[in-house]
């Protein structure tokens, strides 16, 4: 749908993924004006790009019941223990005509800035003045790759979680996972079926007991988010939910992982010890960051590089809201189920907030 310029709204959400639909649906809750703004081209974008385009063998790490937005149950996919990324590209494709959120698109959005009494979004096809916005752009737009000595020294191919799609092209090929976490140990799983695979970690990789997936690990995060857990919460059950691939891969004794290597050279890597070892391909699953370069013009960033917050509200511009860049906007907020939690609380404030006609 095109996206008129030089509109002013109640909110602007940014970012049509997950968060900002859940938002969405909050904000028709409430009978508020707003639009929200997505880079896609077509629904089902997943932290700007469509979960269609992810790898085949993808799998959420929470049923299907137990990762939906608010107001519709995702629902279950057939034959499947955990759904798989085609199938939520369509959940959310369903979610947002359900539901008529009015999403604009394709719309980049560039900046916000303060005007006179509102913020201002500035977009690839206009301008849009709002009282709120609610950032959801999400961190699959920014990779994380570790600046580890010797990299740009290796001759092989180099690549991140972001850019993997199947493990075909890999075929009879020397490869190094590095990474230990959900992603890494899916896409060993992957590539062991056809390649020569090796798996590297900072620090010991701990799994989760068969039965445990993502609605304990939520459950056990919120509880320790709102101070009612013991210990880490989440953090101390494990990192790696043992999805069937995973499952399979363990039992055929892939999922053993070295420590990290002490530095790359042309043809491969070497460990501290001083063993060597071959590759023709090194791949990153070392996390993303929060995509927030557009909210630059407000000079907000602290020194770590994150915007402080109270909740998902900005401590030094309470007009802008952020949702689902994990814990620190909110329990889980990254997950599908996290967003919908965290989208509600920071509508339930700005619609607050609109009533009095000014944040406070």
């Amino acid at each position: 749908m095109a996206a008129p310029a030089d509109a002013e709204y109640d909110v602007v959400v940014i970012g049509g993924g997950p968060a900002g639909l859940a938002t969405g649906y909050h904000l028709s809750r409430a009978r508020a004006d707003y639009v929200i703004l997505d880079g896609q081209r077509a629904p089902g974008g997943f932290w700007d790009r469509s979960w269609s385009s992810y790898w085949d063998s993808l799998r959420l790490i929470s049923p299907a019941e137990h990762s939906s937005l608010p107001g519709s149950w995702m629902p279950t996919e057939t034959g499947q223990e955990l759904p798989s990324a085609g199938h939520v590209a369509e959940y959310l494709a369903a979610y947002e005509r359900r539901y008529e959120l009015p999403v604009r698109r394709p719309v980049t959005v560039t900046g916000v800035r303060r005007a006179e009494g509102v913020l201002e979004v500035v977009g690839s096809t206009g301008t849009w003045r709002a009282r709120h916005v609610v950032s959801a752009t999400g961190t699959w737009r920014r990779p994380h790759t570790p600046d580890h000595p010797g990299r740009n020294l290796f001759e092989g191919r180099q690549l991140h979680t972001a850019d993997y799609r199947g493990p075909e092209e890999f075929a009879g090929r020397r490869v190094v996972v590095v990474g230990g976490g959900n992603s890494a140990a899916q896409l060993l799983a992957d590539l062991a079926e056809v390649a020569h695979t090796t798996w590297v970690a900072r620090l010991p990789v701990r799994f989760l007991p068969d039965h445990v997936d993502g609605r304990v690990l939520f459950d056990e995060a919120a509880r320790y988010a709102e101070g009612a857990g013991p210990g880490r919460g989440a953090a101390r059950l494990g990192d790696i939910v043992m999805v069937p691939s995973v499952r399979r891969a363990r039992d055929r004794g892939v999922l053993v992982a070295r420590p990290m290597f002490e530095r790359l050279t042309r043809t491969g890597a070497v460990w501290a010890d001083g063993s060597e070892l071959k590759a023709d391909a090194i791949l990153w699953c070392t996390g993303f960051r929060p995509a927030l370069d557009h909210l630059a013009p407000l000079e907000l960033f602290d020194a770590d590089g994150r915007i402080p917050v109270d909740g998902n509200r900005s401590v030094r511009e309470p007009r802008l809201h952020l949702v689902g860049y994990g814990d620190w906007t909110g329990a889980a907020s990254d997950t599908l189920v996290g967003a919908g939690r965290t989208a509600g609380a920071a509508v339930a404030r700005i619609v607050e907030e609109l009533r009095r006609g000014r944040p406070h």
